[in-house]
């Protein structure tokens, strides 16, 4: 396909033991582009047996083949290869993402491009560096001890991935899973599959061993579920909504206990202080709800304003919301895309009509853009009381919801923000360090951004508390979700 002054290659069958092939009975569905709710090819859509092969290609690739044999360095070495082939496709990349998931091109090429180019340079460095320790322990008289550990591959592991960020999400959970020396079999989200099949063109090009890495595009409830209930699989990486989570957790479980991290829904709380810089937390409170076109796990679901300060703020964001250049997402000045796929956009309207139901004020947005594909408006609601479904709920589109908080009652506003289960990341704007400091303390939240926010980086490690999940994403932290420890004791 020409698209975007390139020739894009697009790989669209399963990926098993480093070949591409058809799915079982030669199954396939259509992949949609968001901008115009065009097809843009059949992808093959893999069946339960097509898991089992899937598996058993990385199961003997672990077991037998020569990924296990070659030392950490050589696998980092493999894993840096394969960053420099991203980054020499990576305006082919960032395009096939602006096609089947609709990011924003200039977007796409910097974060959803180049942070998993980073993560993969990141994780090719850890290879040859974890390592385990010697413990001194009781000696047994009147011969000695010696106790080391040792950290391991699991084995097969499972990654099942979402929609908003298709290949930075493979890449911040496959980039560990590789290093740490495990084999993966990857589900993309159904709807957006077209970037793992070109990554996984490239794993071939970087001279990754056959069987390492398998890519099955497919449903949640048949691919993903099959991999939740193999008894190969060891290990479950898993980025989602709470309710497939707590699903998938339930069915390793059963199966044979196997290792999970879980990375769920999100309502963050973002609180704003009439001491801050206002222009900056204009800047950045449009940035936490609207980045991604709001398809963000992190997003700020709920924007707590001091009163004082309230009316100003809301005034500049709407002033900065007209402003926003709505387009196609390969245009180099478009800012805000389509959504993903058009169930979601369904699911947006109907969560301002209910925003707008239950008496909060709609400012601006709330509807469909009046054009071909799945453009939503960038949307405001303020006068939002905790009680209603848009206070407690995320939308997970481009929808700030803000509510107002008396000036300085820091613990009700701090009890307010802390009332909900989710905790996957926090905001707060002040010039003052002790209040930063104290409210960091109080959140509850995995991630806390001060005067910033959406600011993760590839060393910084990235998970929920409460029912956003457990585990970690990113930094040494997320080497041990796919590590075991084994103690060795000698007697001489």
């Amino acid at each position: 396909m020409t698209v975007n002054k390139l020739t894009l290659r697009m790989p669209h069958q399963l990926f098993i033991g480093g070949t591409f092939v058809d799915a079982e009975g030669a199954k396939t569905y259509e992949t949609i582009n968001p901008t115009d709710g065009s097809v843009i090819c059949q992808v093959s859509l893999a069946q339960v047996s097509d898991v089992d092969k899937a598996v058993a290609a990385a199961k003997d690739a672990f077991e037998n083949g020569l990924w296990g044999k070659i030392s950490a360095r050589d696998r980092g070495r493999l894993l840096y290869r394969l960053a420099d082939l991203m980054e020499q496709h990576q305006e082919e990349l960032a395009t096939i993402e602006a096609l089947d998931a609709g990011a924003v091109y200039t977007l796409a090429l910097k974060t959803h491009v180049g942070m998993s180019i980073q993560t993969f340079r990141y994780f090719a460095g850890w290879c040859d560096k974890i390592q385990g320790s010697t413990i001194p322990i009781n000696q047994a008289r009147p011969n000695r001890n010696l106790t080391l550990t040792r950290k391991e591959p699991i084995g097969v592991c499972g990654i099942v991935i979402p929609w908003n960020y298709p290949l930075m999400m493979l890449s911040w959970k496959t980039a560990a899973c590789l290093a740490a020396g495990n084999t993966v079999v990857i589900k993309p989200a159904q709807v957006t599959p077209l970037t793992a099949l070109k990554f996984a063109e490239l794993t071939l090009k970087a001279g990754i061993p056959k069987g390492v890495i398998n890519i099955l595009p497919g449903s949640g409830s048949l691919v993903g579920q099959r991999l939740s209930d193999h008894p190969d699989v060891r290990k479950i990486g898993f980025t989602g909504s709470t309710e497939v989570g707590k699903h998938i957790m339930k069915s390793c479980a059963l199966s044979n206990v196997k290792k999970v991290s879980l990375e769920l829904g999100g309502k963050s709380p973002l609180i704003i202080f009439a001491d801050c810089d206002l222009s900056k937390a204009v800047q950045m409170g449009m940035s936490s709800v609207f980045f991604n076109k709001g398809e963000n796990c992190i997003a700020a679901g709920r924007l707590f304003i001091e009163d004082s300060i309230h009316d100003q703020f809301v005034q500049k964001v709407v002033e900065e919301v007209k402003k926003m250049k709505i387009g196609n997402p390969l245009d180099r000045d478009t800012n805000h895309g389509p959504q993903n796929h058009q169930a979601h956009l369904r699911k947006l309207i109907e969560y301002c009509q209910r925003g707008v139901k239950e008496g909060a004020t709609l400012v601006c947005g709330g509807n469909q853009v009046p054009r071909p594909g799945f453009f939503f408006e960038p949307t405001v609601f303020t006068d939002v009381e905790d009680h209603m479904f848009i206070a407690k709920e995320e939308s997970f589109g481009p929808v700030m919801v803000i509510s107002r908080f008396a000036d300085g009652d820091m613990d009700t506003v701090l009890s307010r923000a802390n009332a909900t289960e989710f905790g996957l990341a926090s905001g707060v704007f002040t010039r003052d360090i002790g209040k930063a400091l104290y409210v960091s303390d109080k959140l509850e939240a995995g991630t806390v951004f001060i005067n910033t926010y959406n600011k993760t980086d590839v060393a910084a490690p990235f998970g929920g508390f409460k029912q956003s999940g457990f585990g970690k994403d990113l930094g040494e932290a997320a080497l041990n979700e796919y590590l075991r420890v084994k103690t060795v004791t000698f007697e001489y």
